[in-house]
Parts: C-alpha cells; structure tokens; sequence
C-alpha cells in the first residue's frame, strides 16, 4: 500500500470530488453500517462522512506507520479504518500479525485488486508480489523458489556481485583520492541496479542498459498504492482526475519495447540454455521455461520482483551505513572483526562471510529498525474470519504494520528504539517468517521469496566497505546532528543523502572484475 503516492493524489482533487462523491459514498456508508450490525469489528478513531478515516493521514508530518502506529497506541492492535470507501484494518502487534499471518494464512493469502493494482497488474504483464492468490501465483511462487531465487542461482551470481562491487570500490577510492565526500547513497543504489540488471539480462554491454535500469527504478516508483481510484472506486470521475493512471499507461510501451529487444537479443545469440557453460541469467530461465511443456501461465521478465529486490537491498544497505556513522562504536567493533577474518586474503571473499557473527548481527538491527517495506505488501480478507477476537469484514484490505512491530517494546524492552546489534547475542529471532516480532520479509505463504539475493547483496557491500576504508562524517558533523528523517514510499528510505568521507586502508583490486 503506497500512502505516499494517495496523498500525492489527494490534496489537489478532493475539494473537487467531495460533492460528486458525496451521494454514493452516503449510500455506501448507509450500507455500510448495514452490514456491520452484529459483527465484532475492530475500534478506530473517528470518521468523516465520505472520506472517513482520511484526514488522520493525509497532511501530517509523520510517515504513514509512523501515524498508523499512534493511532494503534490509542485505539488498540487491530483497527478498522474507512479510507475513502475501502475498509482497511491495520495490524500493529505480533500476536495480531501472527494470527493474519500464519492462524488465518489462507484467508489473508490475496492482494487486494482495487483499480489500479488492476491496471498495473495488466499494463506490467504480471509479477509475484501483485499477483491475487490461486494458481497462476501459485506457479510463479514455485518457479522463484526453485529456479529464479534458489540459493544455487544466487551463488551463481557470485562473479557479477564481485565485478559490481569492484567497480563500487574504485568509484569511491577515486572520490576518496580527490579528499571528497563519497555520496553512498548514490554509489551503493549504483551498485545495486547495475548487479540486479546483469543477475537479469547477464551482460554489461546490453545497448539499452541505462533505459533499462531508469525502467526499472521508474516502474517500482508507481506502482499502485491508494490513489484516488482506488479509495473511490465506485467513482469514474477518481479514475478520470488521477494522474495515476498515466503514469502506469505511460511505461508499457517503454517496458514492452526494451523486453522485446533484451529476448531477441538472447534468442538471436542462443543464450536460452546454450550449452557453452555459460551460467544462465534471469532472462534465459524465463526463456528455457517458457519453452516447456506444461507451463500453463505465460512468464514475462517484467517481473515486480526484481525492481523490489533491487530496492531493498539499497534501502537496507544505506540504513545500515547510516546507522554505522551514527554509531562509532558498532562500526569500529565490526570492521575488527571484518578485518581479522580477511587480514591474510587481502580482499573480502563471499565464502567467508558466515564467519561474520557481529555482522550478521548489524544486518538484523538494521533490518529491525528499518524493514525496507514497513507496511508491507497489502492483503486482502478472503473469508469471513477473526483475529484477537474481532470479526474481519471480507474484502477488507489488511495492513501489518511491521515498523510498529518490530520496535515494540513488549517484544524488545526499553531499548526497542535503540541500535543495539548485541540484543542478538542473547536472542534468537530470526527474519525468517517464524517470529513474529521481527518479520521484515513478511510471514506465510506470501513471504518475500528474494531474501537470498537481498542479504548476499549487503553482507558483501557492507563486509568490502569497512575492510577497504575507514569512513568518517563531514568535518563539523557529530554521529548525533546526522538527519535520519525518512523519505516516505514504498520502501522507506533516508531522506537525506549520506555523505562521508572514505580513507583508504586496504588496497582495492586493481581490475575491477
């Protein structure tokens, strides 16, 4: 659910929609109480006529799970909100998150399809995450774990994560030769797509490379949230004033033309499975697939999937060093530990990183103060069910405010707003979709199926950075004056670029592949 991008529809239009809407949504809301009569639903706060719970998002300072979660501290862990027309209840604690989750997996296991998730779902020619629940989901489901994500795909990978992060090392030894500030968010978001692009289309030296990677970043932008389409969808007019719509309409020819060009391209070089021991890229495992008997449901390589695992991986990588500047000593206990392992190598190998343990410790903080997606991707009630006791209404759309959860303090004691890697020496949890305080991939059946790819991504970046530089902030800035206010989105990202300053400690390779 894409908050950020309804409030970028709404405050321009709705004076204008509110008395145009004003009749249906009253006949809505007379039906609407209609059918409540009876149920057990969840509180929330209070409503407007039309808009309903609208006007305790749109408008204030915080990101939207920041203000979900006020609303929960007030009205409990499991609310029901009106926004326009769509009932959507919000969950904020692990138990209400279990219960979605894993008690009523399967009657929360669709996507809500309001107008434009419709839209993109058509205009992109499907994808993973988006996808609603039933066989169609099911295949590609199987498809990514066993062919496209396994952990034999990703390893293979290992030679294009290598030549990447090369390439990032020299970037920043060359700012740092010049006594410059390194942009990491901008290197490191550099790095990622030119890494996903090849693990993709397996080649630098694809003509359009550059279209391609603006696709992708410009595809992840828009895709549909609670635009005014979908909080009033029973309103052709909130389709006609969106400027939703165009933006999605606006990529398909672009999309459809540079797919059609990377197909040929392999298919005009036999790269599908050709059998000189060349690994296969993302493309010809599309490609070999669609080629075998029984696949029922088209494939495209216009795939959701890999534009969000791109982001998430910057996202999570650009917290990480945030939260490292910001915190001195974390930094320096994990470059020793980096550092002893690699000293007689002289360069970070991937076979070596699970020796990592305070690393892999950093990357779980980081991953529970900032889940790339704090709201996650939105379900949708199927079936009449209950959670913590109170009735959900079928149709609803669910939102589980993994943010909240994971700085909880019923779960994480006094310091659950604290960057504290240490909590998990003594603790267990795991990212992995069975503790339910600490989901930032999500739980159950729609669980993110890229985590390999996202976590192979930042143990590397973050292990060659603090081997090969020391990093230190801007001259005049201390830890505590660095802003980590957050830029609203899909994935929640820091709103402030991230500029350091790199000393180089260990020599970086001089090839960069």
């Amino acid at each position: 659910m894409a908050l950020p991008a309804m409030a970028a529809d709404l405050p321009l239009h709705l004076l204008i929609l509110l008395p145009l809407l004003a009749i249906p949504v009253l006949l809505l809301l007379s039906s609407r109480t209609s059918a409540s009569r009876g149920k057990n639903l969840p509180p929330g706060p209070w409503a407007l006529p039309v808009i309903g719970h609208l006007h305790h998002l749109i408008g204030r300072a915080e990101v939207p799970h920041r203000r979900l979660r006020e609303l929960a501290q007030r009205h409990g862990p499991l609310m029901l909100l009106w926004l326009g027309e769509v009932p959507t209840v919000v969950a904020s604690s692990a138990e209400a998150a279990r219960e979605i989750l894993k008690t009523n997996d399967l009657a929360f296991a669709t996507r809500p399809m309001g107008r434009l998730a419709q839209l993109w779902y058509q205009a992109s020619g499907g994808g993973l995450a988006y996808a609603p629940y039933g066989d169609g989901w099911r295949q590609l489901r199987k498809i990514c774990t066993v062919e496209l994500l396994s952990h034999r795909r990703v390893a293979s990978f290992r030679p294009i994560r290598l030549g990447e992060v090369g390439r990032l090392l020299h970037a920043i030894a060359a700012d740092a030769g010049e006594k410059k500030p390194v942009n990491l968010t901008r290197r490191i978001a550099a790095y990622v797509f030119a890494a996903t692009v090849r693990a993709i289309i397996g080649s630098r030296n694809f003509a359009e490379r550059d279209a391609y990677m603006q696709m992708l970043k410009d595809v992840f932008g828009i895709v549909p949230g609670m635009g005014l389409p979908d909080l009033f969808p029973s309103s052709n007019l909130a389709m006609r004033v969106s400027r939703m719509p165009a933006l999605l309409l606006r990529n398909r020819s672009n999309m459809h033309r540079l797919m059609d060009v990377i197909i040929k391209e392999h298919q005009e070089f036999g790269a599908a499975a050709g059998g000189d021991g060349k690994e296969e890229d993302l493309v010809d495992v599309l490609l070999r697939l669609q080629k075998e008997a029984g696949f029922q449901h088209p494939l495209t390589t216009e795939n959701d999937m890999f534009g969000a695992g791109s982001e998430t991986s910057s996202t999570t990588l650009i917290w990480a060093m945030a939260e490292l500047m910001r915190n001195p000593h974390v930094r320096h206990k994990l470059q020793e530990e980096i550092r002893q392992e690699f000293a007689d190598d002289s360069k970070v190998t991937e076979e070596k990183l699970g020796n990592l343990s305070y690393l892999h410790m950093v990357i779980k903080e980081t991953l529970r103060l900032h889940p790339p997606g704090p709201l996650m991707v939105p379900h949708e009630c199927r079936t009449q069910c209950q959670v913590l006791g109170y009735d959900v209404p079928v149709g609803s759309t669910v939102l589980v405010n993994v943010w909240a959860i994971s700085r909880d303090p019923a779960s994480w004691g006094n310091t659950a707003e604290e960057f504290l890697p240490e909590r998990f020496e003594q603790c267990d949890k795991d990212f992995k979709g069975a503790d339910f305080e600490f989901i930032p991939f999500g739980a159950g059946r729609r669980i993110c199926p890229g985590i390999s790819m996202a976590l192979a991504n930042v143990q590397l970046v973050l292990a060659v950075l603090l081997f090969h530089f020391d990093f230190e902030l801007p001259v005049g800035m201390s830890p505590k004056e660095m802003d980590m206010t957050e830029k609203s989105g899909i994935s929640t990202e820091l709103k402030a670029e991230l500029l350091v300053m790199a000393v180089p400690r260990f020599p970086v390779p001089q090839t960069a592949e």
